[in-house]
């Protein structure tokens, strides 16, 4: 039985001794099975429900989650494990390419193997399943792991390292704690694979150092998210909706909606149906939203001080505060907040806000819709509710987000395996979720095999002859392919029956 290792760091010089002790189970770890792998995820899950009361304890007092909210990002875990369980043996099998006219008769195929050593920075605001789905997947790609939870979700951090040291006390998968030292520490190591979740300004420090040992990342980053209420839009509806996808979690998700465009026409009305619908989901017995033992808490006092900081900051500007703006600094809590009249140089309108507060801009036309989207940096979501096909086609067309959902909000994230989840540009680089963490932590290597001869032999190689040179020229003077696609790939099986190359 292997010995039990101490892998959770709590200082910066001990970092380098857990990174070199994961990175000895690499090799072995490249001629793991699927059923090796998926044992190793299903045993991680399991140990995850198992602490399932302490998880939801940790949620409480950090973020003041109920249960089910807990539940919803467990949920997210499991479907995942079971994903990966079904579909990881057809995942992993060689990928073959169909034939060239350069390649007739060779085998060429795509064969996923393990990156190696893969770094997981999850954020704190769902620590769970931002933690370890893409360990999950850095596993079912047959890599070592090591995670860093996140230091602002403390008990939270504390579950995730004991789960962690666990379930794997051979070594292969560690948890290292701490703050900003241990990432820079961590960050310092010559790791394959990097996966980050959290702001922009952080994630500019990953890509960096990455670039130090030449690692490729995964990044997830989050930013403004605009959220578009056309004339044509069920306007209760949207308004249900919105209130839900900016609430839940106290506005703390990174696909939350940052703020709304509104048509003019409609702006009062789904302002007053935000109202009424924020009251009806977070304050039904008209007690207080402060009452609701249900409505979440801001993660810290730095970040209830940033969040309060954005509200006071627009109130001064001018910005009118049409619901909500109380704060209470003793348990960080700070009501749904609806702020109009806002204008540019507000913080709230500069800076993601990651809290419980919406801003509404009303337009006229749909170009400013787009030009107002365009001059900021490019979202991770982007939100449209129309009634019109054309309208939706039109801002589908006419911007650029990571993902986009159209009559909803909020809904992209965890609960469609098939669809990879992620950002672009500054909002995000590359994707996770199923198949693309798996490909994300893989190094997909093209392998061609040399078959049967096809012709002379020698015939490509010096001294060329005057024949091999017209052949080349001529390719270049055919307009269009030299031969149909079907007429290559018979051709190439042809030759493949004929040498035995199959």
């Amino acid at each position: 039985m292997n010995a039990v290792l101490d892998l959770t760091a709590t200082n910066t010089a001990g970092i380098r001794t857990v990174f070199d002790r994961v990175a000895a189970k690499t090799p072995a770890l490249v001629h793991t099975t699927a059923e090796q792998r998926i044992e190793k995820i299903q045993r991680l899950m399991k140990a995850i429900l198992a602490r399932r009361q302490e998880i939801y304890e940790s949620g409480k007092k950090e973020r003041g989650l109920s249960p089910v909210d807990i539940e919803g990002e467990l949920v997210m875990l499991k479907f995942e494990a079971d994903f990966i369980a079904k579909n990881l043996k057809e995942w992993m099998k060689p990928k073959m390419a169909p034939a060239s006219l350069m390649t007739l008769g060779k085998k060429c195929y795509m064969h996923y193997e393990p990156k190696g050593m893969v770094l997981v920075l999850p954020s704190w605001n769902a620590p769970y399943v931002i933690g370890f789905l893409p360990t999950f997947g850095a596993l079912a790609a047959g890599n070592a792991v090591i995670m860093k939870p996140s230091e602002l979700a403390p008990y939270s951090s504390k579950i995730i390292t004991q789960i962690i040291a666990e379930t794997f006390p051979n070594g292969e998968v560690a948890a290292v704690e701490g703050g900003a030292e241990a990432a820079q520490a961590l960050l310092a190591c010559p790791f394959n694979h990097i996966v980050y979740i959290g702001n922009n300004n952080v994630g500019r420090i990953v890509m960096k150092a990455a670039a130090d040992h030449f690692a490729s990342v995964t990044l997830e980053m989050g930013g403004k998210n605009p959220s578009i209420i056309e004339a044509s839009a069920d306007i209760e509806d949207a308004a249900m909706k919105t209130t839900w996808g900016r609430l839940c979690n106290a506005g703390q998700a990174c696909i939350a909606p940052d703020y709304v465009l509104v048509h003019e026409s409609v702006a009062q009305r789904f302002t007053d149906a935000l109202v009424k619908e924020i009251n009806a989901q977070y304050n039904p017995k008209g007690e207080g939203f402060e009452k609701n033992p249900e409505y979440p808490r801001i993660i810290n006092a730095r970040h209830f001080e940033r969040v309060k900081g954005l509200i006071e900051d627009a109130k001064a500007k001018g910005a009118r505060i049409v619901c909500g703006g109380q704060s209470r600094a003793e348990d960080r809590y700070i009501a749904p907040t609806i702020v109009t009249n806002v204008t540019n140089d507000m913080k709230l309108m500069e800076e993601e806000i990651f809290g419980p507060v919406l801003a509404i801009v009303p337009f006229k036309t749909r170009e400013e819709v787009v030009n107002i989207i365009r001059n900021r940096p490019k979202p991770l979501a982007l939100y449209i509710f129309s009634k019109k096909r054309e309208e939706v086609d039109f801002y589908i067309n006419n911007t650029t987000s990571g993902s986009t959902v159209v009559n909803h909000n909020v809904i992209q994230s965890g609960t469609n395996p098939y669809l990879g989840f992620g950002g672009v540009n500054s909002s995000g680089i590359g994707r996770i979720v199923g198949w693309y963490t798996f490909s994300e932590c893989s190094n997909a290597r093209t392998i061609v095999e040399e078959g049967p001869p096809v012709g002379d032999p020698r015939g490509m190689f010096p001294p060329l002859s005057d024949k091999f040179k017209k052949q080349v020229s001529s390719l270049l003077n055919k307009e269009g392919p030299v031969l149909p696609d079907r007429v290559v790939r018979l051709i190439d099986r042809l030759l493949k029956l004929r040498g035995g190359f199959v």
